[in-house]
């Protein structure tokens, strides 16, 4: 891949994805496959106006022999420096940039029962710093390749060209190949405002979405909650940011304890390292009440119980099956880029930023307002050629706002 689009790739990701300002510290988390690309990355962000940028390496496979020779209780352990650095960041406020480049496969094997329970005591410790900092900083994720990852997207190319052909891919996708990806973001930013401005006037009471795959759900809204899509703010600052790149989706955050009906997923799902596959779920009062895998089922009904509020939505994302990522014809195995081929919906915790005037309440009362709360924020893909949403207003009336798997206005 040519330097020159890598460094407009990186320059995209510092200036509309994080959009460091000038004073700030950064953390850059990214594996060990592209260090080129991540030493581009820190300069575009020194460029910025960074004052000093952090890189925080990781490695699959570090990880796997990890959690396969650790005990779960020195996995379980929040040592006192961690927790520092936590309370360091939830005061400073950096930039955080992830770049996923990991193998969907490659923590398959691995004792998740063992991974669960070390996450959970772990997030006792981390949760109070995590909602300090929510709202209030910017950040992105992004993706790179990695060599594992693209042999699993193009299984028969070689290494090097199953390599460049997920660049090419990852590129194209985020609006990153052409002349002027930040001209590019800034038009995409206005196209999703305007689809969450005509949302937001139809006063949506419920959702109702249909599949012939079995999929018939139906989900409640909060009153004052809005659809957002592309940038955000950050709370009391208001720097502009893009926390996902790509991004072709409006979502919003339902209301805890008002969805009804079954679910059927459209696409795999990576989740901590392996895939689940041909699963469904059924919702009762809004929570998971029974759920089935043809792949990845026992790791489904793990993720399901990570805590009292990851059986329940936290996000309904509408996005239309001629998108970009949907018309490239590539199934990524990777939730950045399959969510954004198809309308999906998430179990665990909700946005608190989509309610209206949301600075004005605390977490409590944001919660009280019907976000769910969870360790977990999953996305998982639901969008298919024929589903039709139909929007219930307040007043009574029925909106189609997808057809055919698109957008009906």
């Amino acid at each position: 891949m040519k330097k020159s689009v890598l460094r407009s790739y990186a320059k995209l990701i510092a200036q509309k994805g994080g959009n460091v300002q000038k004073g700030q510290d950064v953390i850059i988390r990214a594996s060990l496959d592209q260090p080129e690309f991540v030493r581009m990355l820190t300069e575009e962000c020194y460029k910025c106006g960074a004052r000093y940028v952090r890189v925080e390496w990781s490695d699959l496979g570090v990880t796997r022999i990890t959690q396969k020779r650790a005990s779960l209780r020195a996995l379980s352990a929040t040592e006192e420096w961690e927790e520092a650095k936590y309370k360091h960041e939830s005061e400073t406020l950096p930039v955080t940039i992830w770049l996923e480049s990991d193998d969907p496969d490659g923590l398959k094997g691995v004792d998740q029962a063992k991974m669960s329970k070390a996450s959970q005591a772990r997030y006792k410790v981390r949760k109070p710093y995590r909602d300090a900092m929510e709202n209030k900083h910017q950040w992105c994720i992004a993706a790179v390749p990695g060599v594992e990852w693209a042999k699993k997207v193009f299984p028969n190319e070689k290494k090097n060209r199953a390599v460049e052909k997920l660049w090419e891919a990852i590129l194209y996708t985020s609006r990153a190949d052409g002349e002027d990806p930040i001209a590019a973001w800034d038009a995409h930013n206005k196209n999703l405002a305007s689809r969450c401005d005509y949302l937001n006037s139809l006063g949506i009471d419920r959702l109702e979405y249909k599949a012939s795959n079995g999929t018939d759900l139906t989900v409640g809204m909060i009153e004052d909650a809005l659809f957002m899509g592309g940038d955000e703010a950050t709370e009391g600052r208001g720097v502009i940011f893009n926390p996902n790149i790509p991004s072709e989706e409006v979502f919003i955050s339902p209301k805890r304890g008002l969805a009804t009906g079954v679910v059927h997923a459209s696409k795999p799902l990576s989740y901590r390292g392996e895939v689940i596959d041909g699963f469904w779920l059924r919702f009762e009062e809004g929570k998971v009440v029974e759920a089935h895998a043809e792949r990845g089922e026992a790791l489904l009904r793990e993720m399901i119980a990570m805590d009292e509020g990851a059986s329940y939505l936290g996000e309904c994302a509408l996005v239309p099956d001629n998108s970009p990522i949907s018309n490239s014809g590539i199934l990524f195995y990777n939730t950045l880029f399959d969510e954004n081929a198809a309308c999906h919906l998430a179990l665990g915790f909700g946005f608190t930023n989509t309610l209206r005037d949301y600075d004005r309440y605390t977490m409590e009362e944001c919660h009280q307002k019907g976000i769910n709360d969870s360790m977990i924020h999953v996305d998982f893909m639901i969008g298919t050629p024929d589903l039709s949403i139909v929007a219930v207003t307040r007043t009574g009336e029925r909106i189609r706002i997808f057809e055919n798997g698109n957008w009906a206005f």
